[in-house]
């Protein structure tokens, strides 16, 4: 994971807790930081400045640099160093997995062979998959970094494993929230518990079926500069499509504009519009398709005025409603209602 030519436009945002963590490892080893911290372009005056803030480019620098002179990935955390391409070994032995879930299982597997201070876990339960992390001795001074560490190296490659950001649903920390609580929805999405049992993150269980999209050259191409995986968001998310169905069937109310619809999915509405148009989807048939079905079904299984219904579904009048209904289901709802009618083949659908 070499250092890489540093992009000062982007904006600060990395704590300086972590540069100093990366600093820490230096000490532990007996090592002068000052190359490292020239080589990111840091001052060391800067350090001691709880509220600064490094780019993403800078920790970047900053963390290949140490660990190919420390040689230890790990940075000084463990009682054992992870000599330099470790998580590269991490990567490859997971590859080769059917879907994300087991190249998920392998990665925890195989940490165990370098470590055994903590380990991490993958459980299914309560709708989430999640993955953990148990301590299994004092980390002291490191705590927090390697706990954040660990947490997104395995988010950001299991992201570009399937070519697909793995949106969060939540995530924990056994500790109290830090001065620099505001860097964590950056990197973890907005639902956040501090002071947890351990640390862990959890996400739609769908992501584990899907398979891995990347191959052996592919991964030599990551592993050049692997470590802004762990310090930018992956954008392209391909469960949004599903992500969106299911907020327009029971988040309706709160999701109804692309605005609203794409705050509750931590995105911007044109980055809304443009994922799912490279699904080959729009957000106006996603609609159409959740209000047809609703429509069809309480049809089917309320007496309820066609008019109540129209206007529950989101339409202005029965007219309108009458209209489009017409065009998802080939007859008029009244009809529909009377026969039964199931829905018409690849009506609703984009």
């Amino acid at each position: 994971m070499p250092s890489s030519p540093l992009q000062s436009t982007r904006r600060a945002a990395t704590p300086m807790a972590f540069v100093q963590a990366i600093v820490r490892g230096y000490e532990r080893y007996g090592v002068d930081p000052s190359a490292a911290l020239a080589e990111a372009q840091i001052a060391p005056r800067e350090l001691a400045d709880p509220a600064a803030r490094v780019t993403a480019a800078q920790f970047e620098t900053l963390s290949g640099f140490a660990m190919q002179q420390l040689d230890d990935e790990a940075l000084g955390w463990f009682t054992r160093k992870l000599p330099w391409g470790s998580y590269g070994m991490l990567c490859r032995a997971s590859l080769g997995a059917p879907d994300l879930g087991v190249a998920i299982k392998r990665w925890c597997r195989h940490l165990r062979l370098l470590t055994d201070d903590i380990t991490l876990d993958l459980s299914l339960a309560g709708g989430l998959a999640t993955v953990s992390i148990t301590e299994h001795r004092s980390l002291g001074g490191f705590r927090e970094f390697c706990l954040v560490s660990n947490l997104r190296f395995l988010h950001g490659y299991a992201s570009w494993a399937i070519d697909s950001r793995v949106s969060l649903a939540a995530a924990t920390f056994p500790f109290e929230a830090p001065p620099h609580r505001e860097a964590y929805p950056l990197m973890f999405g907005p639902s956040l518990r501090f002071g947890a049992a351990r640390a862990s993150y959890s996400f739609d269980p769908r992501y584990l079926a899907l398979p891995l999209r990347r191959d052996e050259a592919a991964l030599r191409t990551m592993l050049r500069r692997a470590l802004p995986l762990t310090v930018l968001q992956y954008r392209r998310d391909r469960l949004l499509g599903q992500r969106v169905r299911e907020l327009l069937r029971t988040r309706a109310a709160e999701g109804a504009t692309a605005d609203a619809l794409a705050a509750l999915l931590n995105l911007s509405s044109r980055t809304l519009h443009r994922q799912l148009l490279e699904e080959g989807v729009s957000l106006q048939a996603l609609k159409d398709e959740i209000r047809h079905e609703t429509a069809a079904d309480q049809l089917r299984r309320t007496d309820r005025p066609i008019k109540q219904i129209a206007l529950a579904v989101g339409f202005r009048n029965e007219k309108s409603f009458s209209r489009a209904f017409r065009g998802w289901a080939g007859v008029a709802p009244g009809t529909f209602r009377r026969h039964g009618l199931p829905p018409r083949s690849g009506a609703g659908n984009p």
